[in-house]
């Protein structure tokens, strides 16, 4: 009775009945029950589909707001780290929300549609949380709209997600990190050239009324090209192989930006954003550890959590995010290590009282395809 309670707790994307049609296995994310991988196939296929094909993820449990006003735009650009004012109108931009310690409170995709009006997708567990800082910071005449349950996200991916989307009846080819309006079946949908893989690829957004009409029409497209559903599974595998940083792992509201080596995402020369003074102070005096990569240079495979020893055998880290890599065939992970290692240094790792070799190396561990045109 209590496993089926928690379950029925759990919240569902618009495409749920989807999912259950494509054979989903079902995992609890972040308070969302969100497909993990999918009958048939499997992490293994699945993260395969998108490096050499194309895969389709149905990534709903996303957080989604929207800040609008007079100067909205300038507001959030008082907020989060990275510099709203390098990009224009249709373009994103990845950025942090910080607390006054420097901390990463979360991570996220702004779109900037005006000067006022900007939407966010941030991390299923935190969009409530990040629409409650900005709340609390927006001057007079600016809303901050929590929008999380009025969207679903889709996320096309791999080498024929332009031949895919086309087919689909959306737009593609534009530049990376921007977007484009359109209607489908008299919903607007907006799809924006960015991702999770490393892969070339998009994400649909659609309120939740004309998710599956979006979702038919790209796998009924895909169809030709070998288009599988891929689920949060592979989502891991092909992130972790790009090394990009997740929240509660990686970043965290106790690992700053500094640390996670995510310096290129904060804008020094601005006046202003949360936590800038300790992150600046952090940058000045350099920080004690930071987030690098390991490559396996036996047959062991890391998880979150374990022990880095150095040559010596005394701890110099912490293994965040840890699997086994598809495309290479051998364990990778990312992991926060005492500043003083550098890219090439020997380590070792602990695993289940095995003390397993690894190399620290600078991510990404395969060639990304996300900028190619």
């Amino acid at each position: 009775m209590a496993e089926n309670a928690e379950a029925d707790a759990l919240l569902t994307s618009p495409l749920h009945e989807r999912q259950v049609v494509a054979g989903a296995k079902f995992a609890a994310f972040s308070g969302w029950s969100m497909p993990l991988e999918y009958a048939g196939a499997g992490v293994l296929a699945e993260h395969a589909a998108v490096r050499n094909a194309v895969g389709i993820f149905d990534v709903s449990h996303l957080g989604k707001a929207a800040v609008t006003g007079p100067e909205a735009a300038d507001f959030v650009n008082r907020c989060l780290t990275a510099d709203l004012g390098k990009i224009g109108p249709g373009q994103a931009q990845y950025t942090l929300i910080c607390n006054p310690d420097g901390g990463v409170v979360d991570d996220m995709i702004v779109y900037l549609k005006s000067a006022e009006e900007v939407f966010m997708i941030p991390n299923a567990a935190n969009c409530a949380q990040v629409v409650a800082l900005l709340t609390e910071a927006a001057p007079r005449g600016v809303r901050v709209i929590n929008q999380h349950r009025d969207y679903a996200v889709l996320a096309v991916q791999g080498t024929f997600s332009d031949e895919v989307v086309t087919a689909a009846g959306f737009p593609a080819g534009h530049d990376y990190m921007s977007f484009v309006g359109v209607r489908h079946d008299g919903a607007p949908v907006t799809v924006c050239r960015t991702g999770y893989t490393g892969e070339r690829g998009y994400e649909l957004v659609v309120p939740v009324d004309g998710a599956e009409a979006v979702w038919d029409a790209v796998l009924a497209a895909g169809e030709p090209y070998g288009l599988q559903p891929a689920g949060l599974g592979a989502r891991d595998t092909l992130r972790t192989e790009m090394g990009y940083a997740l929240h509660g792992q990686d970043i965290s509201p106790t690992i700053t930006p500094v640390q996670a080596r995510l310096s290129w995402a904060v804008g020094w020369k601005k006046e202003s954003f949360f936590g800038a003074d300790a992150l600046r102070a952090e940058k000045l005096l350099g920080p004690g550890r930071l987030l690098r990569g390991l490559r396996a240079t036996g047959r062991g495979i890391p998880r979150p959590g374990m022990i880095v020893r150095a040559a010596d055998g005394h701890q110099v880290g912490t293994i965040t995010s840890g699997t086994f890599s598809p495309t290479l065939k051998i364990g990778i992970a990312l992991a926060l290590i005492e500043s003083g290692l550098t890219d090439d240094d020997l380590v070792t790792v602990d695993i289940r009282g095995r003390e397993e070799p690894f190399m620290i190396t600078k991510p990404p561990f395969v060639t990304p395809g996300v900028r190619e045109a």
